[in-house]
C-alpha cells in the first residue's frame, strides 16, 4: 500500500504535534479557524498566516448523524467549548471560522453547520465541502479525494486541479462500528475502540463492510477508473483497509498519517 509522503505529509506529521500543545510565538494577525463537526468528534484547528498549524483540539460530538446536524444544542456547545479552550490557551479571541459540510446533503442541513458556528460565538462562519477541504490540504492534481467520515463517504474527482464530479453516499465508520459490535456483542463505543486498539484482529471482520465503501466509491467514479484514490477521513485509519479498497477496486490507493486531520486542515485554509 502506497504512502505519500512529502509537504502534505510533513504538514499532517506537524498537525498532530500541534493537538493540545500550540508554539510558544503567534502572530495574530492573520490566524484562520476552522471546525470540523464530524460525526463521532468535532475538531477544531488554528492555522497561522503560512498555513502552519498552531492550534488543534477536538471533544467527542456525536451531535451529527450522516453528516447532518441532529442535536443542534449539543453541537454547539461542543463547537462553545473548543472555541474558548483554544482562546484561553492562545490569548486571542477568535471571531471567524470556516466549517464543512457533507457534499450532496441539502442546502438548509448544509447551513445548519453554520448556524451552530455562529451561535457558539462566531461572527461569521464560511461553508465548503468537506471534499474539497481535504482537496485544499493533499492538493491533489489528477487523482480521486475520498472523505470517508464517520456516516458518510464524500467523492471528489481532479483532473488539472479542477473538480470535475462531487458526489457522497451513505455508510462510513460508524456503520463499520456496527458491524464489528454486531459480531463481538458489545457496544458501538467498544466497538470503536477495538477497532483502533486492536487493527489486526478487527479488519477481517470489517472486510465485507470496507469492500461496501469500496463498491460506493466505485459507483461514484465511474469515468474516473485511471485515477488514483487519496484515501482522507478517520473512518479508513485501520491498518490494511487501504489493501482492501485497493485489491477490490484494482487501482491504486494512496494513505496518510493522521487521515483524520486531512479535512479538518482544509476547512481552515478555506476560511476568509
Amino acid at each position: 500500500m502506497p504512502v505519500l509522503t512529502g509537504n502534505s505529509a510533513e504538514l499532517l506529521e506537524l498537525a498532530a504535534r500541534r493537538i493540545g500543545d500550540p508554539p510558544g510565538e503567534i502572530d495574530s494577525a492573520a490566524l484562520r479557524v476552522g471546525v470540523d463537526l464530524g460525526t463521532a468528534s468535532c475538531v477544531l484547528v488554528v492555522l497561522d498566516g503560512q498555513d502552519q498549524p498552531v492550534w488543534i483540539d477536538s471533544y467527542p460530538s456525536g451531535a451529527l448523524r450522516d453528516g447532518v446536524v441532529v442535536d443542534f444544542a449539543r453541537a454547539t456547545n461542543t463547537v462553545r467549548l473548543l472555541k474558548q479552550r483554544a482562546e484561553e490557551t492562545l490569548g486571542i479571541p477568535l471571531s471567524t471560522t470556516a466549517t464543512a459540510y457533507p457534499p450532496c446533503i441539502p442546502v438548509k442541513d448544509a447551513r445548519a453547520c453554520t448556524y451552530v458556528c455562529e451561535a457558539a460565538g462566531f461572527d461569521h462562519a464560511v461553508l465548503v465541502d468537506e471534499v474539497s477541504a481535504a482537496q485544499r490540504t493533499l492538493e491533489v492534481v489528477d487523482g480521486v479525494v475520498v472523505d470517508v467520515g464517520g456516516g458518510s463517504t464524500g467523492v471528489g474527482v481532479f483532473r488539472g486541479g479542477r473538480l470535475e464530479a462531487l458526489d457522497d453516499r451513505a455508510g462510513g465508520g460508524h456503520h463499520l462500528d456496527l458491524m464489528l459490535a454486531g459480531a463481538l456483542g458489545i457496544s458501538a463505543e467498544q466497538a470503536e475502540v477495538h477497532k483502533r486498539e486492536r487493527q489486526e484482529e478487527a479488519l477481517p471482520i470489517l472486510v465485507p463492510g470496507l469492500q461496501r465503501i469500496a463498491e460506493s466509491v466505485r459507483r461514484m467514479t465511474v469515468g474516473a477508473e485511471d485515477l488514483p484514490l487519496h484515501l482522507a477521513g478517520g473512518a479508513l485509519m485501520i491498518a490494511g483497509a487501504g489493501d482492501v479498497l485497493a485489491k477490490y477496486l484494482e487501482r491504486p490507493v494512496m494513505t496518510y498519517p493522521h487521515a483524520l486531520l486531512i479535512t479538518p486542515l482544509g476547512i481552515a485554509r478555506s476560511a476568509a
